[in-house]
């Protein structure tokens, strides 16, 4: 983690997923969120980024941060016999 963001820049694509996964969930949301916070900051890094979650609060980031979209994909499964 550390490497990348201190390699990413605005040129760049980053690709997470489930970051903070492994802690406890208070950290693991405040590791996410510092992380989706210091990525979007054009002058820190500002790299265009794909950023896979199970905490759902982070979609609150796009009310505060000009550069977040929030999308989410369902999956239908067929029942099998």
């Amino acid at each position: 983690m550390q490497i990348f963001l201190k390699e990413a820049t605005q040129n760049s694509l980053v690709i997470l997923d489930e970051i903070g996964r492994g802690t406890s969930t208070y950290d693991g949301l405040s590791i996410a969120w510092a992380v989706a916070e210091y990525i979007e900051n054009k002058e820190k890094c500002g790299a265009k980024t794909l950023f896979a979650t199970h905490y759902h609060e982070l979609t609150q980031l796009e009310d505060t941060l000009e550069g977040v979209k929030n999308y989410s994909i369902a999956v239908k499964e067929k029942e099998r016999i």
